[in-house]
């Protein structure tokens, strides 16, 4: 729990703080330990490509024009096993280029921090830093007739050309005042993003972040917590954005252990759900205690008719629990359907299927909105990223009830997909997924181009990519239109 002494620590002395924090930090790398986000699958590519002839096999559809991008950790330079967390490596983007039917390239390309441009022995890349770290690693989507990279905790996003390559840290034309965060949500309806944002410096508040189509902040409210929480995600609905403020929490003794990612598991702080009124102040967030879990991802939100919020997520029994934390852990991971009543201040859970599973992607025409399909990527029992078993996705009929399974066999590895409607949709599922596809056989990758509406069936086209492409967090399509 954050104590006023803490407070006043971080607030007066943080130069000793990180003082301390990297003497341990130093320490603690002279030790001989191995860490499964530097090695197997998740070894770093060590250079960037670009290859111009792709083996394709069955046939990609003509109306996909636009580029499919995924973003991950790639350290630029050699990383201390025994102090590397997986959240906290360099960011790299790979991108496949769709047109006419054609695969036209594939790129990989590290996002410029000043570590990075250090790195590789190039000139700092232009525009502001936050002071809080220059890495962005998380996301990376279009909007505004741009390419960004995100990340949260305090950094500035970064604005990417149409090859990948990083342009600037730019927070939006200097309109963004502070960090923004991982995951905006697109309102179908205005397109604006709604975002809930954190920063690592500052344990005592959030922020609600709200960017106009355009590509300009026009709101930053400042809303109090307490403890620092990680806020990954947030949801948004007709009304509201909602707002997970749960018990992983910065920890001062983390910090100052050395560790590079000080987030633990805090049972003593209160696990919670806030509704925001999309324009409404601090004053009005109506907070309902929810029982102690952890969520990145939730999938979607909508209001009933009654006045109640669900929101669809999936739900991890703890997170960063222990003292060596590499990466995220947990051992279960159920889809779940939150009921969030306004009036008692509650909300109840009910598990929509208890498979593992995570990376959970609506058809987002429907966000905020009554929905029916969900698609998540199955997790292996007991949490580890990139373990073994990891190769089915799942498409759940949440009217039906029912749940397909799209299995991509042995020695696959499938990460998050992503729905793209087809522009001619005449229903919710009219449309395609993809993602990357690892073959740990033969160390190669596929962007996978499945028909949603036959999820079972075989993939509509694969894109072969001659290397292995290391998991990453997340992935987005972005129409060239857009």
């Amino acid at each position: 729990m954050s104590s006023p002494i803490e407070t006043a620590i971080r607030a007066t002395v943080t130069k000793g703080i990180v003082a301390v924090a990297g003497f341990n930090r130093s320490r603690l790398a002279s030790r001989k330990v191995s860490n499964p986000y530097l090695e197997g699958v998740h070894k770093p590519m060590e250079a960037e490509l670009t290859l111009e002839t792709l083996e394709v096999t069955g046939s990609i559809p003509s109306e996909l024009d636009g580029r499919y991008m995924r973003i991950g950790p790639n350290p630029a330079s050699p990383a201390s096993p025994a102090t590397y967390h997986w959240f906290t490596g360099d960011g790299m983007v790979h991108g496949v280029r769709l047109k006419d039917g054609k695969a036209l390239w594939y790129r990989n390309r590290w996002i410029r921090s000043r570590g990075v441009s250090q790195a590789l022995g190039e000139p700092e890349a232009p525009g502001p830093r936050n002071g809080l770290g220059d890495t962005v690693n998380t996301n990376v989507l279009g909007h505004a007739g741009a390419l960004w990279a995100l990340v949260e905790a305090g950094g500035y996003p970064v604005r990417l050309n149409d090859n990948l390559e990083t342009l600037a840290h730019d927070p939006f034309g200097g309109t963004l005042k502070g960090g923004f965060a991982a995951h905006p949500h697109r309102d179908p309806d205005t397109g604006e993003m709604h975002a809930i944002c954190y920063e690592g410096n500052n344990p005592n508040a959030v922020r609600h972040v709200v960017l106009s189509p355009e590509g300009r902040v026009t709101r930053e409210l400042s809303i109090p917590v307490r403890n620092g929480p990680s806020i990954h995600d947030c949801m948004i609905t007709k009304t509201y954005v909602i707002i997970l403020d749960l018990p992983v929490t910065f920890s001062m003794k983390s910090l100052l252990g050395g560790d590079r990612f000080p987030y633990r598991w805090n049972p003593d702080h209160q696990a919670r759900v806030g509704l925001l009124p999309k324009t409404g102040t601090a004053d009005d967030v109506i907070w309902c205690n929810v029982a102690p879990c952890y969520v990145f991802h939730p999938c979607n939100g909508f209001e009933t008719a009654e006045g109640k919020v669900i929101l669809d997520v999936c739900a991890h029994d703890t997170m960063f629990d222990g003292d060596r934390v590499e990466g995220p852990a947990s051992k279960s991971t159920p889809f779940e359907r939150w009921t969030i009543d306004p009036l008692a201040r509650s909300v109840s859970r009910l598990v929509i299927d208890p498979d593992g599973q995570e990376f959970p992607r609506p058809n987002e025409t429907r966000l905020g909105k009554p929905y029916r399909y969900a698609y998540a990527m199955a997790l292996p029992a007991g949490f580890e990223v990139a373990a073994s078993g990891q190769t089915r996705l799942f498409k759940h009929d949440l009217v039906a009830g029912t749940r397909q399974v799209h299995d991509f066999g042995p020695g696959r590895l499938t990460g998050e997909f992503v729905f793209v409607p087809r522009p001619t949709a005449r229903s919710e599922d009219d449309g395609w997924l993809m993602g990357y596809v690892v073959n740990l056989t033969n160390e190669t990758t596929d962007l996978v181009i499945l028909n949603a509406d036959d999820f079972e069936g075989p993939p509509q086209a694969s894109i072969r990519i001659p290397h292995r492409i290391p998991p990453g967090f997340h992935g987005n399509w972005a129409p060239s239109e857009a």
